[in-house]
């Protein structure tokens, strides 16, 4: 590209392009691809049916089942997205009822292996993390008080 050249509002940086000591290692604009994809498999519901799927096909009711708190249709949406992505095969069995199952694509067994590693880090920290919650709620109980007394 050109020197002076502008990039078009779609253009989103590669990581090479930040370096090894910028901060940032993706474009955070909403329209970048890399930021969607982040959005889509870093939220609550595709992580939790991702992990679940990592041993096993599930049938739909049966993922509702595990999933505490998820909605019918928060599911579906889960589903259909994450099936959008590669990274969930549905397959139609063509019975009465209808049964669907739902298992991870190789793709998705790869994602699986990077979310093991996120949950295995959450686990060894959680002591930590929980005592640093305690600390900042007590220091903010303390301040509000302070507040309120003057």
């Amino acid at each position: 590209m050109e020197e002076g050249t502008s990039k078009s509002p779609s253009y989103c940086k590669s990581t090479d392009d930040y370096g090894d000591a910028d901060p940032f290692q993706w474009d955070t604009r909403e329209d970048c691809q890399v930021r969607q994809i982040l959005d889509r498999i870093a939220d609550k519901w595709s992580l939790l049916v991702i992990a679940l799927l990592a041993n096993r096909r599930l049938r739909f009711t049966e993922l509702r089942r595990e999933i505490d708190g998820v909605s019918q249709r928060m599911l579906t949406v889960t589903l259909r997205s994450l099936e959008r992505d590669g990274l969930v095969k549905r397959t139609v069995h063509p019975v009465v009822p209808p049964r669907v199952d739902y298992e991870l694509t190789s793709l998705g067994r790869t994602l699986h292996t990077t979310i093991q590693s996120l949950v295995t880090w959450t686990e060894e920290h959680q002591d930590e993390i929980a005592a640093a919650r305690t600390a900042y709620d007590t220091r903010e109980a303390r301040a509000a008080q302070a507040a309120t007394a003057s």
